[in-house]
């Protein structure tokens, strides 16, 4: 398991279960009229995404400025969905 880890693979995995999460959430209002918007769920999957992505690049010796880059994207996702639920409060 520490190998996983270490080689990248393991958080390559959960990239692809990000994935396949964003995809069922874009299809799923099609089927489920009461399902959340895209839009709305978007910017927290990008955060994750780019948490895990700045996770593989330390984890497997990757450049400082793609780490720094990769957080830089987190931060951004971030501020963008706090930005969208503060503007939908009553």
């Amino acid at each position: 398991m520490a190998d996983l880890l270490r080689s990248g693979t393991l958080i390559d995995a959960i990239l692809v279960l990000v994935f396949l999460e964003a995809l069922l959430l874009f299809l799923l209002p099609r089927f489920l009229p009461s399902a959340p918007r895209f839009s709305r769920v978007l910017p927290t999957l990008l955060s994750g995404a780019a948490l895990m992505l700045a996770l593989r690049f330390a984890l497997t010796d990757g450049p400082w400025t793609w780490i720094a880059g990769a957080l830089l994207a987190a931060l951004v996702a971030h501020l963008l969905d706090l930005g969208l639920r503060f503007r939908r409060l009553p």
